[in-house]
Formats: C-alpha cells, structure tokens, sequence
C-alpha cells in the first residue's frame, strides 16, 4: 500500500483524495461536534457559569458579613465607650459625695474635740479653784511649819 501512496508523490500526484469519503468525514465530525457540544461543552460551561456566581454570591455575602461585622465592633465600641464614660462620672460622684462626707465628719469632730477641751478648762478651773479655796487657809499653816522646820525656830 505504500506503494502507490509513494508513486503518487513521486509522479506529482495529490496527497488526499478528495472522494465520498471526505463527506462522510465531515457530517461525523459535524455530528460529533453536535453531540459534544450538548453532552459536554454546555454542561460544562453551565456549571463554570453557576460555580462563578456561587463564587461571586460568596464573595457578595462575604462583603456584607464583613460590613455587618465592623458595624456590630463600632457599635460594640461606642456602648463600651459610653458605659466607661458613665461609670467614670459615677465614680467622679462617688468620690465628690465621699469628700463631701469625710470633711463633714472632720468638722464634727473638730467640734467635738474643741467641745470636750473647753468642758475640760472648765473643769479644771472649776477644781482649781475649789483647791484654791480648800488649801488657801491651810497654806499659812503649811508655810509657817516649813519655815519652822527649815530655820530650826518658832516663826512669827
């Protein structure tokens, strides 16, 4: 068979003969390519298509997550700020009403401490002069025996 395939080049002949056969060929391809095209190349492409939109629809969703997210954090941060905001003002208060209340205290007892120093002058004057009175007559006596004693002699 090769024969006549190597004659026909060598005597200038065509390489392919174009017969029945060709158009045979082509309505197979032509069916081939039919077939193929609705078994094969459309599934496929619907299913690149629909993987692509469930890509995108993901990324979309993604997107929104992310953006409900931050929105979720901001309002988080802006309820803490505002509850740290209170209890710093709350504390402020505390503290105001504590001073408020240790000088109050502080006066009172000032009040009381200068209360029971003048009672106790008073007290004190009170009993000095009931010593006074008591050993003023006897401090002449006491006073002549000391100098008796001291001089060795009756004092006038």
């Amino acid at each position: 068979m090769q024969q006549p395939a190597l004659q026909m080049l060598a005597s200038g002949g065509a390489l392919i003969d174009i017969d029945s056969t060709l158009f045979i060929q082509l309505g197979l391809f032509a069916l081939f390519a039919f077939v193929a095209t609705r078994a094969l190349f459309r599934p496929y492409l619907r299913m690149r298509e629909e993987r692509e939109a469930g890509i995108e629809g993901a990324r979309a969703e993604a997107t929104r997550l992310g953006a409900e997210a931050d929105a979720r954090l901001q309002d988080y941060q802006d309820k803490l700020a505002a509850a740290r905001a209170r209890a710093q003002n709350e504390q402020r208060r505390i503290r105001a009403e504590a001073a408020g209340h240790e000088r109050e205290l502080t006066e009172k007892a000032r009040k009381e401490g200068v209360h029971s120093i003048d009672e106790a002058r008073a007290q004190l004057t009170t009993e000095r002069q009931a010593a006074q009175k008591e050993l003023l007559p006897r401090a002449e006596v006491i006073a002549r025996q000391v100098a008796t004693k001291l001089l060795g002699r009756e004092v006038a």
